[in-house]
């Protein structure tokens, strides 16, 4: 199984967060990956000054690469597609992670209590 990773625990790998990381070893996964769409949360979320990363932005998808998250970019064919059931969420982030699931053919881990119930969904504690 291939795994995309939310956001929310992109962001614990950048602050080190030892809990979350230790709860995505459990997963039997084939890969880690990070979409590009969460980096481009993490970038605006972060010049609006409501998010500090841990680290500068352009060392981010160095950072990943080097704890072995691969990662993903957005592609036209995710763009298009509409993750199906939908989900509640009216995040367009949130949105596109799992159409890029659904296209892809990977699991969304999240901790997000709006995604968590999604049939393409892996809850982590």
């Amino acid at each position: 199984m291939r795994v995309l990773l939310d956001t929310h625990l992109v962001l614990d790998l950048l602050a080190d967060q030892p809990l979350r990381a230790q709860h995505l070893s459990r997963i039997e996964a084939d890969a880690f990956l990070v979409s590009a769409a969460s980096l481009w949360e993490i970038a605006i979320k972060t010049r609006l000054g409501k998010l500090d990363p841990a680290m500068p932005l352009v060392d981010i998808a160095r950072f990943l690469e080097r704890i072995g998250v691969r990662l993903l970019p957005i592609e036209a064919r995710h763009v298009v597609a509409a993750a199906d059931p939908e989900p509640e969420t009216r995040d367009p982030f949130d949105r596109l992670l799992l159409a890029i699931c659904q296209v892809d053919g990977l699991r969304l881990a999240t901790i997000d209590r709006s995604l968590v119930k999604h049939p393409l969904a892996v809850q982590i504690p």
